[in-house]
Protein backbone atom coordinates (compact mmCIF):
# COMPACT_ATOMS: atom_id res chain seq x y z
CA UNK A 1 0.00 0.00 0.00
CA UNK A 2 1.64 3.33 -0.72
CA UNK A 3 1.97 5.50 1.97
CA UNK A 4 3.01 9.08 2.40
CA UNK A 5 5.85 10.59 4.57
CA UNK A 6 5.61 9.61 8.25
CA UNK A 7 4.42 11.51 10.57
CA UNK A 8 4.92 11.50 14.37
CA UNK A 9 2.39 11.60 17.35
CA UNK A 10 1.50 15.04 18.90
CA UNK A 11 -1.64 14.73 20.67
CA UNK A 12 -4.18 12.04 21.94
CA UNK A 13 -7.72 11.97 23.00
CA UNK A 14 -9.22 9.24 23.75
CA UNK A 15 -12.90 8.07 23.75
CA UNK A 16 -14.26 4.43 24.76
CA UNK A 17 -17.17 3.23 23.21
CA UNK A 18 -20.08 5.05 21.52
CA UNK A 19 -22.20 7.98 22.56
CA UNK A 20 -19.36 8.91 24.92
CA UNK A 21 -17.91 12.88 25.09
CA UNK A 22 -14.10 13.38 25.64
CA UNK A 23 -13.22 17.15 26.33
CA UNK A 24 -9.71 18.47 26.50
CA UNK A 25 -9.07 22.37 25.29
CA UNK A 26 -5.74 22.61 27.30
CA UNK A 27 -3.22 20.88 25.19
CA UNK A 28 1.12 20.59 25.28
CA UNK A 29 2.98 23.82 24.68
CA UNK A 30 4.50 22.44 21.21
CA UNK A 31 0.81 22.44 20.02
CA UNK A 32 -0.88 25.30 21.47
CA UNK A 33 -2.97 27.41 19.08
CA UNK A 34 -2.68 25.22 16.11
CA UNK A 35 -4.75 22.65 14.65
CA UNK A 36 -2.66 19.85 16.35
CA UNK A 37 -4.21 20.54 19.39
CA UNK A 38 -7.13 18.37 20.00
CA UNK A 39 -9.94 19.89 21.79
CA UNK A 40 -12.99 17.73 21.75
CA UNK A 41 -13.82 14.55 20.33
CA UNK A 42 -17.56 13.09 19.63
CA UNK A 43 -18.91 9.68 18.22
CA UNK A 44 -22.34 8.75 17.99
CA UNK A 45 -24.88 6.98 16.43
CA UNK A 46 -27.12 10.44 15.05
CA UNK A 47 -30.23 8.58 15.67
CA UNK A 48 -32.11 5.73 17.13
CA UNK A 49 -31.62 2.48 14.70
CA UNK A 50 -29.33 4.71 12.47
CA UNK A 51 -26.71 2.48 10.37
CA UNK A 52 -24.35 5.13 10.37
CA UNK A 53 -21.67 6.72 13.05
CA UNK A 54 -20.61 9.57 13.46
CA UNK A 55 -17.27 10.83 14.28
CA UNK A 56 -16.77 14.67 14.96
CA UNK A 57 -13.23 16.06 16.16
CA UNK A 58 -12.74 19.82 17.12
CA UNK A 59 -8.94 21.25 17.20
CA UNK A 60 -7.48 24.77 18.11
CA UNK A 61 -10.12 25.78 20.59
CA UNK A 62 -10.48 29.85 21.07
CA UNK A 63 -10.68 30.41 17.14
CA UNK A 64 -12.09 34.29 17.53
CA UNK A 65 -14.21 34.76 14.40
CA UNK A 66 -13.89 38.59 14.48
CA UNK A 67 -10.14 38.31 13.97
CA UNK A 68 -9.86 34.93 11.09
CA UNK A 69 -11.87 31.38 10.72
CA UNK A 70 -8.83 29.74 11.44
CA UNK A 71 -6.97 27.08 9.34
CA UNK A 72 -5.98 23.48 9.08
CA UNK A 73 -1.87 23.30 9.34
CA UNK A 74 -1.07 21.00 6.27
CA UNK A 75 2.05 19.69 8.36
CA UNK A 76 -0.70 17.79 10.63
CA UNK A 77 -2.44 15.00 10.19
CA UNK A 78 -5.60 13.92 11.88
CA UNK A 79 -5.85 10.23 12.90
CA UNK A 80 -8.85 8.32 14.24
CA UNK A 81 -7.94 5.34 15.13
CA UNK A 82 -10.61 2.04 15.81
CA UNK A 83 -10.16 -1.00 18.26
CA UNK A 84 -12.32 -3.51 16.57
CA UNK A 85 -11.34 -6.34 19.07
CA UNK A 86 -10.83 -4.65 22.43
CA UNK A 87 -7.10 -4.71 23.17
CA UNK A 88 -6.57 -0.67 22.71
CA UNK A 89 -4.84 -1.23 19.91
CA UNK A 90 -6.00 0.35 16.70
CA UNK A 91 -7.18 -1.85 13.97
CA UNK A 92 -8.32 0.74 11.57
CA UNK A 93 -8.04 4.39 11.00
CA UNK A 94 -9.58 7.06 9.60
CA UNK A 95 -7.24 9.86 8.48
CA UNK A 96 -7.72 13.69 7.33
CA UNK A 97 -5.31 16.16 6.02
CA UNK A 98 -5.44 19.24 4.46
CA UNK A 99 -4.53 20.69 0.92
CA UNK A 100 -4.85 23.82 -0.93
CA UNK A 101 -8.37 24.63 0.80
CA UNK A 102 -9.79 20.84 0.62
CA UNK A 103 -9.47 18.00 3.82
CA UNK A 104 -8.78 14.63 2.35
CA UNK A 105 -9.94 12.18 4.13
CA UNK A 106 -8.48 8.22 3.89
CA UNK A 107 -9.64 4.93 5.19
CA UNK A 108 -11.02 2.67 7.51
CA UNK A 109 -8.71 1.06 6.41
CA UNK A 110 -6.07 -1.20 8.72
CA UNK A 111 -2.82 1.32 9.93
CA UNK A 112 0.67 0.59 8.19
CA UNK A 113 1.91 0.63 11.76
CA UNK A 114 -0.25 0.95 14.93
CA UNK A 115 1.01 3.67 17.94
CA UNK A 116 1.85 7.16 17.33
CA UNK A 117 3.65 6.99 14.06
CA UNK A 118 2.11 6.57 10.79
CA UNK A 119 1.39 7.35 7.13
CA UNK A 120 -0.78 8.47 4.71
CA UNK A 121 -2.90 5.84 3.51
CA UNK A 122 -3.62 7.55 0.23
CA UNK A 123 -4.14 3.76 -1.58
CA UNK A 124 -7.56 4.00 0.36
CA UNK A 125 -9.12 7.57 -0.31
CA UNK A 126 -12.30 8.05 1.24
CA UNK A 127 -13.43 11.23 -0.19
CA UNK A 128 -12.82 15.07 0.45
CA UNK A 129 -14.81 18.32 1.39
CA UNK A 130 -13.93 22.31 0.55
CA UNK A 131 -12.83 23.54 3.60
CA UNK A 132 -15.61 25.95 5.11
CA UNK A 133 -15.55 29.14 6.26
CA UNK A 134 -18.95 31.51 6.74
CA UNK A 135 -20.71 29.21 4.83
CA UNK A 136 -20.88 25.36 6.04
CA UNK A 137 -20.25 22.68 2.93
CA UNK A 138 -20.55 19.25 3.60
CA UNK A 139 -19.89 16.48 0.70
CA UNK A 140 -21.61 13.29 0.46
CA UNK A 141 -19.58 10.85 -0.99
CA UNK A 142 -21.37 7.75 -3.46
CA UNK A 143 -20.89 5.33 -0.82
CA UNK A 144 -22.87 7.45 1.60
CA UNK A 145 -20.08 9.27 3.34
CA UNK A 146 -20.53 12.63 4.66
CA UNK A 147 -17.38 14.81 5.67
CA UNK A 148 -17.81 18.71 6.98
CA UNK A 149 -14.05 20.58 7.76
CA UNK A 150 -14.35 24.58 9.11
CA UNK A 151 -14.92 26.45 11.97
CA UNK A 152 -17.80 25.61 14.34
CA UNK A 153 -18.88 27.39 17.76
CA UNK A 154 -16.88 25.69 20.43
CA UNK A 155 -19.37 23.51 22.21
CA UNK A 156 -17.86 23.62 25.33
CA UNK A 157 -18.98 25.40 29.06
CA UNK A 158 -16.90 26.49 30.90
CA UNK A 159 -16.58 28.96 33.73
CA UNK A 160 -12.55 29.29 33.57
CA UNK A 161 -12.52 32.02 35.88
CA UNK A 162 -14.97 30.02 38.74
CA UNK A 163 -12.65 27.20 38.25
CA UNK A 164 -9.59 29.55 38.76
CA UNK A 165 -11.15 30.39 41.94
CA UNK A 166 -12.45 27.22 43.55
CA UNK A 167 -8.67 25.84 42.65
CA UNK A 168 -7.42 29.24 44.66
CA UNK A 169 -9.89 28.44 47.39
CA UNK A 170 -11.77 31.75 46.77
CA UNK A 171 -15.01 29.74 46.35
CA UNK A 172 -16.08 27.92 49.35
CA UNK A 173 -19.47 27.53 47.35
CA UNK A 174 -17.98 25.74 44.46
CA UNK A 175 -19.12 26.21 40.77
CA UNK A 176 -22.18 28.81 39.87
CA UNK A 177 -25.18 27.56 38.26
CA UNK A 178 -25.72 27.75 34.26
CA UNK A 179 -28.14 30.91 33.54
CA UNK A 180 -30.84 31.17 31.04
CA UNK A 181 -29.23 30.82 27.73
CA UNK A 182 -32.55 32.68 26.80
CA UNK A 183 -31.72 36.26 28.60
CA UNK A 184 -28.86 38.15 29.28
CA UNK A 185 -29.89 39.22 32.72
CA UNK A 186 -27.99 37.08 34.68
CA UNK A 187 -25.98 38.17 37.29
CA UNK A 188 -22.48 37.18 39.27
CA UNK A 189 -24.66 34.53 40.13
CA UNK A 190 -24.66 32.42 37.43
CA UNK A 191 -22.25 30.65 35.58
CA UNK A 192 -20.33 32.70 32.45
CA UNK A 193 -19.51 30.62 29.56
CA UNK A 194 -16.10 31.65 29.12
CA UNK A 195 -15.72 30.07 25.75
CA UNK A 196 -18.91 31.57 24.70
CA UNK A 197 -18.20 33.12 20.88
CA UNK A 198 -15.61 31.41 20.09
CA UNK A 199 -14.90 28.51 17.62
CA UNK A 200 -12.68 25.50 17.07
CA UNK A 201 -11.59 24.11 13.81
CA UNK A 202 -13.98 20.94 12.84
CA UNK A 203 -13.88 17.40 11.17
CA UNK A 204 -16.81 15.50 10.81
CA UNK A 205 -17.26 12.22 9.30
CA UNK A 206 -20.55 10.45 8.89
CA UNK A 207 -20.17 6.97 7.49
CA UNK A 208 -22.69 3.82 7.20
CA UNK A 209 -21.39 0.68 9.82
CA UNK A 210 -20.52 -1.63 7.21
CA UNK A 211 -17.29 0.48 6.25
CA UNK A 212 -16.08 -0.31 10.51
CA UNK A 213 -16.38 -3.66 9.91
CA UNK A 214 -17.67 -6.29 13.01
CA UNK A 215 -16.68 -5.39 16.68
CA UNK A 216 -15.65 -8.13 19.17
CA UNK A 217 -15.19 -5.55 21.96
CA UNK A 218 -17.96 -5.76 24.78
CA UNK A 219 -18.90 -3.26 27.64
CA UNK A 220 -19.45 -3.96 30.64
CA UNK A 221 -23.26 -5.13 29.82
CA UNK A 222 -22.11 -7.25 27.45
CA UNK A 223 -22.75 -5.03 24.17
CA UNK A 224 -21.01 -4.87 21.39
CA UNK A 225 -18.97 -1.48 21.00
CA UNK A 226 -15.85 -0.23 19.37
CA UNK A 227 -13.24 1.57 21.39
CA UNK A 228 -11.87 4.79 19.73
CA UNK A 229 -9.57 7.52 19.89
CA UNK A 230 -8.11 10.46 18.00
CA UNK A 231 -4.50 11.29 17.30
CA UNK A 232 -2.87 14.46 15.62
CA UNK A 233 0.58 13.78 13.87
CA UNK A 234 3.10 16.37 12.50
CA UNK A 235 4.84 15.76 9.37
CA UNK A 236 8.84 14.31 9.84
Amino acid sequence: MKKSKLFMGLGALALVGVLLVAADHIDAPDTMGTSADIADFYAFEPTLGSDNTVFAVDLQSNVLPDLAYGTFDENVLLEINIDTDGDLVEDLVIQAIPRDGKMYFFGPVAPSETGLNGSIMVDAPLGSVDISAETAIVETTANGVSLFAGPRQDAFFFDFFQFNAVIGGEAPLGFKPAGDPNTTDDDDTTAVDTFDGANTMSIVIELPNSLLGTTTGQNALGLEVYKTWVTTNAKQ
